[in-house]
């Protein structure tokens, strides 16, 4: 993880610096949590601390509220998300060959040539 990332994951803000920097009551902080939309950490007092992701993450659904989504749609928006993420992991790296395909496609596109691919495989003749 990037120093930056890891700063900004980093539990510090109590409740109340959360409600006064995102103006959101503590009832609704917590919904949040509830409906798994945040995951605070929490202190040895069992306090729940926020970082600065998790403050993103509240303002953003302040966001996605003002603009009329209800709360079943956020959560289908943070699942998509999660897929996306969880899809690029698993995705395996560009190889030269694709990259030299791309860029290939990408020239006879912007030249409007119609030219067979050398690097593109060819399927089985009929």
């Amino acid at each position: 993880m990037r120093e930056k990332e890891l700063r900004r994951s980093l539990a510090v803000f109590p409740i109340g610096t959360v409600m006064k920097l995102t103006d959101l009551t503590a009832r609704q902080i917590r919904y949040y949590e509830e409906q798994e939309l945040i995951h605070p950490e929490r202190s040895e007092g069992n306090r729940r601390m926020y970082s600065l992701n998790d403050i993103d993450v509240l303002l953003e659904i302040k966001d996605y509220l003002s603009d009329g989504l209800n709360m079943a749609g956020i959560k289908r928006v943070y699942q998509m998300r999660q897929e996306e993420v969880k899809a690029a992991k698993e995705k395996p790296p560009l190889t030269d060959k694709d990259v030299r395909r791309i860029f290939y496609d990408e020239m006879l596109t912007q030249g409007g040539l119609q030219q067979q691919n050398p690097y593109q495989s060819q399927g089985p003749k009929l």
